[in-house]
């Protein structure tokens, strides 16, 4: 295949295990797409492909979340992957296959939704399948198109915007980069087609309209518009019988957990649809491969009482002595892929607040954070400390999730932090690859 990018749509007719086969095949222009959903049975299929792609081992699987820890200041890389030193060294060339792939497994994810939106609103309602699920359906396509857009947004800068469905080798080929700010316009846009779509109940696997708030509270900060980014993050920190805090911190992970109050929105893995982060992280004695550790740096923050708490639970010590990331851990690699945790909320809703000034309401946050992590209160600070103490929290809370890189661009610290001299090496390079197969790309600045 000449880019994964460009998937046809007929693969949505097939079981996941085939799908993912097909992807292996080179696309026929001939073949029709007229026939892939038809009714509530190709719709559901569909849908869970959609769900798949997002899923894929290059995408939230692990490669795309190895982009956003990765290239923090956590993780120490320790294996024969050369290219994961360029994310730590924050000098990643156009031909990092982490990149590329990553690129390629977020617009399949993209293409699969453009699929479900084409074609499921042209599917007729019967006794089995209402317009209720026929709209949510729908619903939860636009939401996650929203999330791979913004994802692609946050590393990339601008990127080709593509809502329809690719269903031959050269479509949607010459599309020029929109604007960062006009990829950003499409996330919200396809975020406020689903949020009316979507069931007011809570679903940790699937979206609901209270996933698409918390994307919306993520969106908002990202955007500098605080009031929003309170107003939805209070909207699921206010819904305490579903989201809470879970005691002790490693409630969320440690025994098999999988779904629990603490989360929002994570991702399902079976035993024969595994995750891939566990290899990466646990020791060759437990069956990995530990090609990234925590830094000591981590390592000293998490066992320091007074700034790691509960959080030690991270990190392990192999039969060498040795510090490994432990939030991936099970056998088979089961482990869920965490997208939205609920202490996220927390410290958008803390950082919003500070922004505008409302300094007691962000310490009262950033102390329930605080607390789960049986950490002491903070007093009160002025602005700039408490926004300062929100990120070094938010760094140990989600010390291996992909959040650090991302967050200290957004902030603009990254350049103090991680002592990224080139501003331009603030987003990622455009695949060395898919420059070479479509015209109508350009590279970013500095690449």
């Amino acid at each position: 295949m000449k880019s994964l990018k460009y998937i046809i749509a007929f693969s949505l007719t097939l079981p996941l295990g085939a799908c993912e086969k097909l992807l292996d095949v080179q696309p026929k222009s001939a073949i029709s797409d007229t026939q892939t959903i038809v009714d509530k049975a190709s719709a559901e299929t569909a849908l869970r492909g959609v769900y798949s792609a997002l899923a894929d081992g290059s995408y939230y699987g692990t490669g795309f979340q190895s982009i956003g820890y990765l290239s923090g200041d956590n993780v120490q890389w320790t294996g024969s992957q050369s290219q994961v030193q360029e994310f730590i060294n924050h000098k990643v060339n156009a031909d990092n296959a982490t990149i590329s792939s990553a690129w390629t497994a977020i617009y399949r994810t993209i293409n699969r939704a453009n699929n479900v939106l084409a074609k499921v609103p042209q599917v007729a309602t019967n006794v089995t399948f209402s317009e209720t699920l026929r709209n949510q359906i729908i619903g939860e396509a636009y939401f996650i198109r929203a999330l791979a857009y913004f994802d692609l947004a946050r590393t990339w800068g601008g990127v080709p915007i593509i809502t329809n469905p690719t269903q031959s080798p050269t479509e949607n080929w010459n599309i020029p980069k929109s604007t960062a700010a006009e990829t950003y316009a499409q996330v919200i846009a396809d975020l406020d087609l689903a949020e009316p779509l979507l069931p007011e109940t809570t679903n940790r696997f699937q979206a609901t309209r209270k996933t698409v708030w918390a994307l919306k509270a993520r969106y908002f900060l990202y955007q500098q518009d605080y009031a929003k980014a309170e107003e939805y993050a209070s909207k699921l920190i206010g819904d305490a019988a579903n989201y809470q805090l879970l005691k002790p911190y490693n409630a969320f992970f440690a025994n098999n957990a999988r779904g629990t109050q603490e989360s929002v929105f994570e991702i399902f893995y079976s035993a024969t649809e595994t995750n891939a982060h566990r290899n990466q992280w646990q020791p060759q004695t437990n069956g990995g491969t530990r090609q990234w550790a925590p830094n000591s740096t981590l390592v000293d923050l998490l066992n320091n009482p007074l700034t790691g708490g509960s959080r030690s639970a991270l990190i392990a010590k192999d039969n060498q002595n040795r510090w490994y990331g432990n939030l991936y851990y099970r056998s088979p690699a089961t482990d869920p892929s965490f997208v939205i945790r609920v202490a996220e909320l927390y410290l958008i809703r803390a950082e919003a607040r500070a922004q505008q000034g409302n300094i007691t309401g962000a310490l009262a946050d950033l102390n329930a954070v605080r607390d789960r992590a049986e950490l002491l209160p903070l007093e009160a600070f002025t602005t700039e400390e408490i926004l300062l103490a929100i990120e070094n929290e938010h760094r140990l809370e989600f010390a291996f999730e992909p959040h650090r890189w991302y967050d200290l661009v957004r902030t603009g610290r990254a350049q103090e932090v991680l002592q990224v001299t080139d501003t331009k090496r603030l987003v990622m390079p455009i695949p060395a690859e898919q420059l070479l197969i479509d015209p109508g790309l350009t590279q970013n600045d500095g690449y």
